[in-house]
């Protein structure tokens, strides 16, 4: 490094603000964080799931319905690290810490920060819940409506409830007159953060990082359920008057007014059908020919409670034989270390997070269809 008295310490110390700063999804959720014990990708981690309770009816006659106070946990495998590694002799043009910072500091942190929220908003995959139309984007009061009633039919509590959309979504709910105009919205605070803000009880926030799903299936007309399905079953198969290619991950899914949400991707079909399709939430009875709606790619918006997930990361491990630092905050942690590369016979300087996202209560978050 151009500057020998710029340390670890420094750039790491300097490196987690700008992390922080540009996180999104990890900060809505339920996070779950330790300091006491340095870990290493693919540990196992138990993390505790946030305590949910159900309010009901106080009935006279029955008297008070008792629930277990127990807090459950959940088993984490810590299997994501991010990274951003580069050669030292790259900033042999910094003069000055500025400079470092520039070059490789915050741009590091940046994209270490979109790769969290990306993986975060991937967990789209585990909510069969609903609202919009796949393939047109949510530009109106309704669609906000829209997710605040399915919400509350889910029972969600009342807050914090956040949403996350796409720029698509972002910029089109920016034009809402109810919302940016001073007269109908009562605050110009919208308008001169240029950001939506809190609307119908929802804190609502935007992500390059939403994802935009696409299915592999190529063609569908006519699918049903191919064989009848036990209650309770998590598998079925499909058949159609036509039906080509392949179920992915996240793929959904409508069966009697009901979603469902496809778990793994599937083979391709054959002869118009479609096997051992792994669904979530599990099914009800079904008989063979029950109609079967596809619903294809679309944009993952989420709407959700913050124990709908979880952000878990530990602080990484110092590796020996290497200059490293580590330093956490407000439940993240960061590691930076300095090596040399034996192969390659280079210098390097990697930045990198350990970290793992788990969903826990699906059902108290719903899919924005874009």
């Amino acid at each position: 490094m151009a500057n020998s008295i710029v340390t670890l310490r420094d750039i790491a110390r300097t490196a987690l603000p700008h992390l922080m700063n540009n996180l999104v999804f990890p900060r809505l959720v339920h996070s779950d964080f330790s300091d006491a014990l340095a870990a290493k990708q693919g540990d196992t981690v138990q993390v505790r799931k946030p305590v949910n309770y159900i309010a009901r009816d106080f009935d006279p006659d029955a008297g008070t319905q008792t629930q277990e106070l127990e807090e459950g946990s959940v088993e984490v495998k810590l299997d994501k690290i991010a990274s951003v590694d580069i050669e030292v002799s790259a900033l042999d043009a910094a003069l000055n810490f500025d400079s470092i910072d520039r070059l490789f500091i915050e741009p590091a942190a940046i994209a270490l920060a979109e790769k969290l929220n990306a993986d975060g908003l991937a967990l789209y995959r585990d909510i069969a819940a609903t609202v919009g139309t796949a393939g047109k984007t949510p530009s109106e009061l309704s669609d906000l409506a829209a997710v605040r009633g399915a919400l509350n039919d889910a029972l969600v509590p009342q807050a914090p409830r956040y949403a996350v959309w796409d720029t698509a979504a972002d910029t089109a709910f920016a034009t809402v007159p109810a919302l940016v105009n001073a007269e109908k919205s009562g605050s110009t605070d919208a308008l001169r953060e240029g950001a939506l803000g809190r609307v119908f009880g929802i804190d609502n926030y935007m992500s390059q990082a939403v994802v935009k799903h696409e299915t592999g299936i190529t063609a569908a007309d006519g699918v049903t359920v191919k064989s009848k399905a036990a209650e309770g079953a998590q598998t079925l198969d499909l058949t159609g008057t036509t039906l080509t290619g392949y179920l992915k991950a996240g793929d959904l899914m409508q069966i009697g007014g009901k979603n469902y949400t496809v778990v793994e991707d599937t083979a391709a079909a054959a002869s118009n059908t479609i096997s051992g399709v792994k669904v979530t939430p599990a099914l009800p009875a079904l008989t063979a020919g029950t109609a079967v709606t596809l619903i294809g790619s679309h944009t993952a918006n989420l709407a959700f409670h913050p124990s709908a997930f979880a952000f878990v990361t530990r602080p990484l491990s110092e590796p020996a034989g290497v200059e490293s630092y580590v330093t956490s905050f407000d439940g993240i942690s960061l590691r930076v270390v300095r090596g040399y590369d034996m192969k390659y016979k280079r210098e390097m300087l990697s930045m990198d997070v350990l970290y793992a996202y788990k969903t826990i209560y699906p059902e108290l978050a719903v899919r924005c269809l874009g």
